[in-house]
């Protein structure tokens, strides 16, 4: 395909303006794409961005709108998680291969029922947004992890921590399916692997007093047990102060690699991979510098805004080559099945056993 690719976004929220920003951006850099249209309730608040972006693009008050005009066939779908599967199946029964930002449906019921659908009916239409599996120290991780440098892997931890509550009137469905899909989804990206049995551990400590949101905890920790000696842990909170942390520790028999030290720097994320006690230098080292936008957005932004633009043009190269997609709706039912398994055995501070 020679064309550029025309490509809608539906959603100019807080995080649809950083997927139309990309597309723009990937049109001028590559010539791969084009911006063709925008989507949103708030049709003012579109037209502002493209207004903001010098494009005369045309503005849709809705999905449907956009569905009928015909103006693209291939759209990133970032409206709230309780339209995704409507709007996803509605662009699809129009033609169009569609990029959802997490989570697919927002329930397990949802998903599995969307992910029969439409491996019935439309196996390659849909690539779930997983960014981590475009993120440059994750993916230098997982090549060193795969090269053996650590030997055999038997332990994952990966943590995923806001430094601020929940947004006032957000509408989430419980801090695990809401954050943790993007850890579990990247411990079974790195081993290939879905685990056998799952538990979570839940709390109330600090910050679900700061905001009118109604989530189950404001702090949480998932274990995850796999066949051969492998164990996994998912910490997710948003009570860390500091700022916004992200890392991930791989444990190996010939020592461990560690993604995103946390040291208060967000543009600089360091990967290390470290030898057995002993060894006075390290196995492997890289600094990868972030994107500075310059403009207002949300903390995730700063770590992973390479990776969004790489996931985007994934998405792009892969309609353009009728490809299909790395991740899709397979992977995101996946990763709910796991957090799913462990919330059926969610542990309590009541339910734990008192000291005397």
């Amino acid at each position: 395909m020679s064309e550029p690719l025309k490509v809608a976004v539906a959603g100019i929220g807080r995080m649809g303006v950083i997927h139309a920003l990309h597309v723009h951006e990937l049109a001028q850099e590559t010539g791969s794409c084009t911006l063709a249209a925008l989507a949103d309730v708030d049709v003012e608040r579109a037209r502002r961005f493209a207004a903001e972006i010098g494009r005369d693009v045309p503005v849709f008050g809705s999905v449907e709108e956009l569905a009928e005009s015909g103006v693209s066939r291939h759209t990133v779908i970032v409206t709230p998680t309780d339209n995704h599967r409507e709007h996803a199946a509605k662009l699809i029964a129009a033609g169009h291969r569609v990029l959802v930002e997490k989570p697919l449906t927002g329930t397990i019921e949802g998903d599995r029922a969307f992910a029969t659908e439409l491996d019935r009916n439309h196996p390659n239409a849909l690539m779930l947004a997983f960014q981590r599996r475009f993120d440059a120290p994750l993916q230098f991780a997982k090549q060193l992890m795969d090269e053996g440098v650590i030997g055999r892997v038997f332990k994952i931890y990966s943590s995923l921590e806001d430094s601020n509550p929940a947004p006032n009137g957000y509408e989430s469905g419980g801090i695990l399916p809401d954050m943790s899909v993007h850890n579990v989804d990247e411990i079974l990206w790195l081993t290939g692997r879905m685990p056998k049995t799952a538990l979570a551990i839940g709390s109330r400590i600090y910050s679900h007093r700061l905001t009118t949101c109604r989530e189950d905890f404001d702090d949480a920790l998932l274990c995850l047990w796999f066949e051969g000696e492998l164990a996994a842990q998912v910490q997710v909170t948003r009570n860390h102060v500091s700022g916004y942390r992200v890392e991930t520790l791989i444990f190996g028999q010939e020592g461990q690699i560690h993604v995103g030290r946390f040291d208060q720097k967000p543009f600089e994320i360091t990967v290390e991979a470290y030898g057995r006690r002993g060894r006075t230098e390290p196995l492997a080292e890289r600094r990868f510098l972030m994107r500075q936008y310059g403009r207002p957005l949300p903390e995730f932004v700063d770590r992973f805004g390479a990776a969004y633009k790489a996931e985007l043009a994934a998405f792009i190269e892969c309609c353009r080559a009728n490809q299909p997609f790395p991740s899709t709706h397979r992977d995101g039912l996946r990763a709910q099945q796991v957090i799913s398994a462990g919330m059926q055995h969610t542990l309590t501070p009541d339910q734990a056993t008192p000291v005397v």
